[in-house]
């Protein structure tokens, strides 16, 4: 069987690249497959590549299909796609029409019904594989920021966390901070021989994998949506701290409905009766889009 060949359109965001490697390493798990990363290129590029129906720079053989997430990269999936054939498939709610492209598969809490060319996901796509032998005394702390979909308050999260860590005896917590995490933060934790601090300026591309993979418990704080879903593919059962919510926040919406189906734990859920809604079936949200993919694919 001829190995397939997935272009990524990368717009140097870690985030959005991590949802591109997770449908493409999850097609690789099913059928052979060679991976690609190419840059997204810059506008006026890209429309000229679009025009003369070249793509500059390309080593890579031709694709059977071009991945990309994030607004910078969907002329650059169009242009690679005119350019050398393929598929071109878009993750997350695109700027562009989404008929322009082959395949969309977009998170369930964006708001678009599905189609025939569109799959929803129960989140954003991830690398996680399911932790096969956690420790059921270590845990992770995922702290997130300020954002528009949450009122963040760095002492109410530092206050939760304290009655977590108290509350908790025999547990060893791992705590770590993003991009939006408010530069005091960390002075507010409790000083715990229970609790390490990590700063996420201090952790490596491969480091939050690890974590998941020896934690059997994580607790996120809401904003973190991503995190959210990474914790719940990886096997945890996962906590969430409570912060005030955007009445009109579809983040706000897809952490509730996931607290309502008993998916994850709110913390004053927690402190009621002090256990987590097991994690019986984890999400395989990669695996499963990609399985559409293939599926399509073949009936093409």
């Amino acid at each position: 069987m001829r190995a397939r060949v997935v272009w990524i359109v990368s717009d140097g965001k870690p985030g959005h690249v991590n949802q591109s490697l997770g449908l493409a390493e999850a097609l690789a798990r099913a059928t052979p497959a060679t991976i690609h990363t190419l840059p997204a290129l810059p506008a006026w590029r890209t429309w000229l590549a679009l025009l003369l129906k070249r793509f500059p720079g390309n080593p890579y053989p031709e694709p059977d299909l071009i991945v990309g997430a994030g607004h910078a990269t969907h002329l650059t999936l169009l242009a690679a796609r005119r350019a050398h054939g393929g598929r071109a498939v878009v993750l997350m709610k695109p700027s562009l029409p989404r008929r322009w492209f082959d395949l969309a598969i977009l998170p369930r809490h964006d708001g678009v019904a599905a189609d025939a060319h569109t799959l929803l996901s129960e989140g954003a796509l991830n690398r996680i594989q399911p932790a096969l032998d956690a420790d059921p005394a270590q845990g992770l702390i995922l702290v997130g920021g300020p954002s528009a979909h949450f009122d963040w308050d760095s002492a109410t999260v530092c206050k939760q966390i304290n009655t977590l860590v108290e509350r908790t005896p025999g547990m060893h917590w791992t705590l770590t901070t993003s991009r939006r995490t408010p530069t005091d933060f960390a002075a507010q934790l409790p000083v715990s021989p229970a609790l390490d601090i990590v700063p996420h300026t201090a952790t490596p591309p491969d480091w939050l994998p690890a974590q998941f993979a020896r934690c059997s418990t994580a607790w996120v704080t809401p904003d973190s949506a991503s995190m959210v879903y990474e914790a719940l593919t990886a096997g945890a059962e996962v906590g969430v701290f409570d912060l005030p919510v955007n009445p009109k926040s579809r983040i706000g919406r897809a952490v509730s409905e996931l607290a309502d189906a008993q998916r994850i734990t709110r913390f004053v859920s927690w402190c009621a009766h002090g256990t987590l809604h097991p994690n019986t079936y984890p999400l395989a949200e990669a695996d499963r889009c990609a399985a559409w993919i293939l599926e399509w694919l073949e009936n093409k």
